[in-house]
């Protein structure tokens, strides 16, 4: 079953080689990701999952020791999902749980083995839900690393540029993130996310998935839009 959960954004730029100068700006949502790993660890997992957002070529099952890069992104720098196994494949990460792999490397994680999870963003609520809850069923302490942003749509700058609703629907997911409210993130609007650019949705709905009857508590540890787009950091136990 899921023991714990920790939600982080998954911008390239949480890379400082990647960011560049402008790396200090996401100092605060970098420590925000690293309290949220220190629950994981905390939790005492069998099994650690991180789930992202994926384009079609890095969707599917990731063995742990998948490696994963930001050369993409103009800098030298390789990742790769826990210690490298036999298991492993060549298929290089998607960029979300490339970002999740350095944020585990970062805190030097090594409290349980590792696998990834990239699932596409017309992945159906239905579904996410349904493979949250084959994830849960795997081992008797599962815990998940939930990588995805919230809405590109928060300035004139942002992304997908300024809506309206952008705000309103980070809020609420803030809110039920950060409450674990398990049929508050079931029930986000599919098509309202997509529009908005949010690519967090389908990985925070197999969390709720997951989380059905654990009995959870949530803890949001940060919420901001810097460069117009939703960054949330929170974390479930």
């Amino acid at each position: 079953m899921l023991v714990a959960a920790a939600v982080c954004p998954c911008p390239p730029l949480l890379v400082p080689e990647v960011a560049a100068g402008a790396a200090p700006e996401l100092d605060t949502v970098r420590a925000a990701c690293t309290d949220a790993l220190g629950v994981l660890a905390a939790a005492r997992p069998d099994l650690l999952v991180v789930v992202g957002p994926a384009e079609q070529s890095g969707r599917g099952r990731h063995p742990q020791g998948t490696p994963g890069s930001f050369r993409g992104f103009g800098v030298d720098v390789d990742v790769r999902l826990g210690v490298a196994t036999v298991a492993a494949t060549e298929r290089e990460l998607p960029t979300s749980l490339a970002v999740g792999a350095w944020l585990l490397e970062r805190t030097g994680w090594a409290d349980a083995p590792i696998e990834g999870l990239g699932v596409g963003e017309p992945f159906a609520p239905e579904r996410c839900v349904e493979t949250g809850r084959d994830i849960a069923a795997r081992a008797g302490r599962v815990a998940l690393l939930v990588m995805g942003d919230a809405s590109a749509c928060r300035t004139l700058k942002a992304p997908g540029y300024l809506d309206e609703r952008a705000a309103p629907f980070d809020a609420e997911v803030a809110r039920a993130l950060g409450t674990a409210d398990v049929a508050a993130v079931e029930a986000l609007d599919a098509e309202l996310a997509y529009e908005l650019k949010a690519s967090g949705r389908a990985p925070w709905q197999v969390l709720a998935g997951a989380a059905e009857g654990a009995g959870l508590s949530g803890a949001l540890l940060y919420d901001d839009a810097p460069y117009g787009v939703g960054y949330l950091v929170a974390t479930w136990s």
